[in-house]
């Protein structure tokens, strides 16, 4: 009994934990995202993408407010997607869009530059930064991700990643004819920062990346593999018809992950044991437990 009392203890005090972690996080993604907007992007003719970029750009045409704007159009992808993405992801997302529609409203940022380029970069970054912490903080403050992911389930052709950039293709080209053309191009490259800043929040700079081996020295690659503290899965395989002419002759399928940065030399050494080794490389967003870190770092 003591011991059960101890464990939800125990488990009460990290999700606490967790979730002020995430509080904070959201927090300072709306701040950021606060400063993107107010500090450097409304006093230009400049959008970003997505929803954001929808509210800013009716904003700029239309003489209702930014803060209200972004609150209303979010709210529908919300509404139609809290299915796929749960009610209590929905419901932090809306506290979050709130938030920062408070924010936008109440809260005074410095306009901090007149130069177009420092405006487009700085200001995509800022919001790029915002986004992503408010993700990481299990939010979201553009419901774009989630138009594009109801879309995609509808139109079995086009991937979530191709749906958004058919919505942004959208709404720059109604840039271009509401704002002109030079506004319209400093707006994809404030998207394009921001784009990248989210990547980067979310991924790091430890960018992960799968590696499967399929080799007749699986048992050697393995070894070398392990030695760099990384975790590795062996699979049993047959191998086709190849230029060795076996057919059904076992085949170690080696598969580990590993950051980009260690990708090379991981290469070269599995080349050095088996230069007929087949090496297929996937990009990974993200992964959880096991030995994806090098050992002494966790």
């Amino acid at each position: 009994m003591f011991v059960c009392d101890n464990f939800h203890v125990v488990y009460l005090s990290v999700k606490i934990r967790a979730n002020i972690e995430n509080f904070i996080l959201v927090v300072l993604g709306i701040l950021s995202a606060g400063m993107g907007i107010k500090g450097f992007l409304l006093s230009t003719r400049f959008i970003d993408g997505g929803v954001t970029g929808i509210s800013m750009l009716l904003a700029k045409i239309t003489a209702v407010p930014i803060s209200i704007l972004i609150f209303i159009i979010n709210m529908p992808f919300l509404i139609l997607g809290y299915r796929q993405l749960g009610v209590s992801f929905a419901v932090k997302s809306a506290m979050a869009i709130a938030g920062l529609s408070l924010c936008l409203a109440f809260i005074n940022f410095p306009d901090v530059t007149h130069d177009k380029l420092l405006t487009a970069v700085f200001g995509g970054i800022f919001l790029g930064v915002g986004v992503g912490l408010a993700i990481r903080g299990g939010a979201v403050l553009d419901g774009t991700e989630i138009a594009a992911l109801l879309l995609s389930k509808k139109m079995e052709l086009l991937k979530v990643s191709d749906v958004i950039l058919l919505l942004n293709l959208i709404i720059f080209s109604a840039a271009v004819f509401f704002l002109g053309i030079e506004p319209a191009l400093y707006s994809i490259l404030t998207y394009l920062a921001a784009s990248k800043m989210i990547e980067f929040i979310l991924n790091g700079i430890e960018r992960y990346t799968g590696i499967t081996v399929v080799s007749a020295k699986g048992d050697a690659i393995r070894k070398a593999i392990a030695k760099r503290g990384r975790g590795v899965t062996v699979y049993e395989g047959k191998s086709g018809y190849g230029k060795d002419g076996h057919i059904n002759d076992p085949r170690d399928i080696v598969f580990t992950v590993a950051t980009r940065l260690e990708i090379p030399s991981i290469k070269r050494e599995i080349l050095d044991i088996d230069p007929a080794a087949f090496i297929v490389q996937q990009s990974i967003e993200d992964t959880t437990g096991g030995l994806v870190k090098r050992k002494g770092r966790h």
